[in-house]
């Protein structure tokens, strides 16, 4: 019989429960390794401090909930009851981004304080957090939420570019600067990263946004070191721009309409001591809501051949190519040979504003059935304001036709409503087996282990963007992995067979190309987490290039181990990644060339055999040279390797019977 939850619960144990005759103004938590302390007063104001070490990272910082008419939840406090427990159990995931065994160990503190609500506390080996909730039989509104980051000194942090509004791509680059530099009259979405002393990193996001509105964060105007929340207003009246964008045209003076009885989402910091730290953690995962969907057996990861990067540029065939029946065909046959799963339509394939007006061009049944024929399924891009007004009718009907899955689109806030869609949205996917990438998205807050038919999102700027600009960098591809993708997976589409080097790179919306080289762009497919990964260039040029498209062909999109064995935030990385006894290497850097050193010591043992490609002798010139070779390592190996500006490295280890 199927775990309901997919959970081994190997210890889950209540240490404590103290009367309120017994309480203090105080409560301490200590993670198990005893590393990081979070304090916690409650008296005349919630506030919590954290250590790391025994040195102070976050001094007392206030936090609270504003609700209905001003009521302050989190001032003048009295705790009634305090619950503490131990929490040891492994999580299987259903869908295994980063490994297939996750172990949640966290020491918890429950407070229940009078008036009705109280506050959780989870301190973990890597990082703590903390989460409201009400007890109140009506519904209540939340005019604000007090939400701080005191830190007590001023330290380096990169944060996305800012921004004086709620309505955005959740695309932008990474600033590097001082808390106290940060403009307080803008705000920032998350994650955000913070280097505290001894370069100790501080991560912070947000888990578990259910009915909520997003968490942004800026400089407090009078503390130059506390980071401070807000919030995108609830939105009273909405206008749809292009059938594409809907706006809030006329906002509340309060955030959210909310359930009395309810938990708030996790405010989550991880805490760790090196930058790869970051890119093994599945510390949003441990703190998300646990699986909501019973039958898991229908959703399959993979990968798949995207149409919209390349524009539909195909050659040396025998048929006019565009948003066609022959077109999409080629692209199925591409797939079933190539071992692609799935393969996507985008714009094109019905009308923008009705998803059942299909593209007369386009014959739909006709190539579900030949996709199905082939073993290849069929996802639909769509905009999510037809889908979300459509919603009811046509995921039964989609699921009829088979199609398999959804790309959905052009979101761009993450106000309590848009927040709302994303759950209605998977929720009815999966209620109708159809997967879902969530485009035009904020960063991930873990809906994905609730539904893991949520497969990847987007949230990041991605390759699309040197369509039209020059901002998909390799420092954003060594900077991002660090941050926007610590929160779930990241829908970037790599896979560019055109490459270029910074001087010759140039934005070309129908045949565009990458920057950097041929190997930063695999070494991508090892380094970036998505389990429905694009493959963004057209099959013409795959075919082109037989040892990338071999090397693709082969590249799991789920893993069950990930290793960080080079990791500098913004600069470069090497990633491990195991799927059964294969293991892959992906290293990048940034404009800087560089010289590492492979240490294949995680290897088990034995020997293995390694297909690797690697910047061509040329590849500083230009972008597109690679070289393909085979070496034999074992765990006593190590290789030195030469990164080319923007470069790029990547390895499969077979096991040599």
């Amino acid at each position: 019989m199927k775990c309901f939850w997919s959970i081994n619960v190997l210890t889950l144990s209540l240490f404590v429960m103290i009367s309120c005759s017994a309480l203090s103004a105080q409560s301490i938590l200590e993670s198990p390794n005893q590393q990081i302390t979070v304090t916690i007063d409650y008296q005349d104001q919630l506030m919590y401090s954290v250590s790391y070490k025994d040195h102070d990272i976050i001094k007392k910082s206030p936090i609270s909930l504003i609700i209905n008419d001003g009521t302050i939840l989190g001032k003048n406090c009295k705790a009634t009851k305090e619950q503490k427990r131990t929490i040891k159990e492994t999580i299987t995931p259903v869908v295994a981004e980063r490994r297939s065994k996750i172990i949640n160990h966290c020491h918890e503190v429950k407070l229940k304080l009078d008036g009705n609500y109280g506050v959780i506390f989870r301190v973990y080996d890597d990082g703590f957090a903390w989460r409201f909730y009400t007890e109140f039989d009506q519904s209540i509104k939340i005019k604000n939420e007090q939400v701080t980051f005191s830190f007590t000194e001023d330290c380096p942090i990169f944060y996305p570019e800012p921004h004086d509004e709620f309505h955005c791509s959740f695309e932008n680059l990474y600033i590097k600067d001082k808390v106290s530099s940060i403009d307080p009259d803008l705000h920032s979405f998350l994650p955000v990263m913070v280097e505290c002393k001894d370069s100790v990193k501080v991560l912070i996001t947000e888990v578990d946004l259910e009915k909520y509105p997003g968490l942004w964060l800026t400089r407090d105007y009078k503390k130059p070191t506390q980071l401070i929340g807000r919030f995108a207003p609830y939105p009273l009246e909405e206008k749809i721009f292009d059938n594409r964008t809907m706006e809030a045209t006329k906002q509340a003076d309060y955030i959210a309409l909310c359930q009395g009885k309810r938990s708030f989402p996790w405010r989550a910091v991880a805490i760790v001591p090196e930058d790869g730290d970051l890119l093994e953690s599945d510390f949003v995962y441990r703190l998300s809501p646990e699986l909501a969907v019973e039958d898991t057996s229908w959703i399959k990861p993979g990968k798949v051949p995207w149409d919209w990067w390349n524009a539909l540029n195909l050659w040396g065939v025998d048929f006019e190519t565009g948003i066609n029946t022959a077109t999409y065909m080629h692209y199925i046959d591409f797939a079933a040979q190539n071992n692609l799963e799935y393969v996507i339509l985008d714009e094109g394939w019905s009308e923008l504003d009705d998803l059942l007006d299909l593209n007369p061009d386009v014959d739909l049944h006709k190539l579900i059935a030949y996709g199905k024929k082939k073993g290849v399924g069929i996802i639909l891009w769509c905009v999510w304001i037809p889908l979300d007004r459509q919603m009811d009718k046509i995921m039964p009907i989609f699921k009829k036709w088979g199609v398999k899955g959804l790309k959905v689109d052009f979101m761009n806030r993450d106000d309590q409503k848009v927040v709302e869609f994303y759950e209605r949205c998977v929720k009815t996917a999966a209620q109708n087996h159809l997967l879902v990438d969530l485009h035009g998205a904020y960063k991930p807050t873990g809906l994905q282990r609730a539904y893991p038919n949520l497969l990847t999102q987007e949230g990041v700027l991605g390759l699309e963007f040197n369509k039209w600009s020059d901002r998909a960098t390799p420092e954003y591809a060594v900077t991002a992995p660090f941050i926007r993708m610590f929160a779930g997976p990241m829908d970037y589409t790599p896979g560019a067979m055109n490459n270029a080097q910074k001087r010759s790179f140039h934005a070309d919306h129908h045949r565009p190309m990458s920057q950097g080289t041929r190997a930063h762009q695999m070494a991508q497919f090892v380094v970036f987490n998505s389990p429905l990964q694009m493959l963004a260039d057209t099959p013409s040029a795959y075919r082109q290039n037989p040892e990338c498209l071999e090397f693709l062909s082969r590249i799991p999109v789920t893993w069950d181990q990930t290793l960080a064995l080079k990791a500098k935030v913004g600069d470069y990385l090497a990633v491990a990644r195991r799927k059964d006894k294969d293991w892959y290497v992906g290293a990048m850097t940034d404009w800087q060339p560089r010289e590492m050193t492979i240490d294949f010591g995680f290897l088990p043992g034995g020997k293995y055999t390694a297909k690797i490609i690697s910047d061509g002798i040329n590849a500083d010139k230009i972008g597109i040279d690679y070289k393909h070779q085979t070496h034999q390592v074992s765990t006593d190996t190590k290789m030195k390797i030469k990164l080319a500006p923007g470069g790029g490295w990547t390895a499969h280890l077979i096991p040599v019977n």
